[in-house]
């Protein structure tokens, strides 16, 4: 029984690492070397967002507040689904 327990949480680990992989894309940049790119939806909301700045619909710190909020929400929201993962594997 502890074994098949242990089994399944190095699996478990096994597969958020294989997700977490799956969603990043990495570029290899002659001068900065490697840059993490983010998933198409991120990058279409970035994307709204500047353009909102760029038409001067909303001013230039507001966007980024906007986005710095978004990328803490979505750092804030990957933990905290992992935890809860982790929490299900112990019960």
């Amino acid at each position: 029984m502890a074994e098949d327990k242990a089994r399944r949480a190095t699996s478990q680990r096994e597969a958020v690492a294989k997700i977490r992989e799956g969603e990043t894309f990495v570029a290899n940049l002659p001068v900065v070397g490697q840059v993490a790119i983010p998933r198409p939806e991120q990058i279409a909301y970035f994307g709204g967002l500047a353009a909102l700045a760029a038409f001067e619909l909303i001013d230039w710190p507001v966007a980024l507040v906007i986005a710095a909020g978004h990328v803490l929400a979505t750092n804030h929201h990957s933990r905290v689904l992992e935890e809860i993962g982790e929490a299900m594997e112990d019960a």
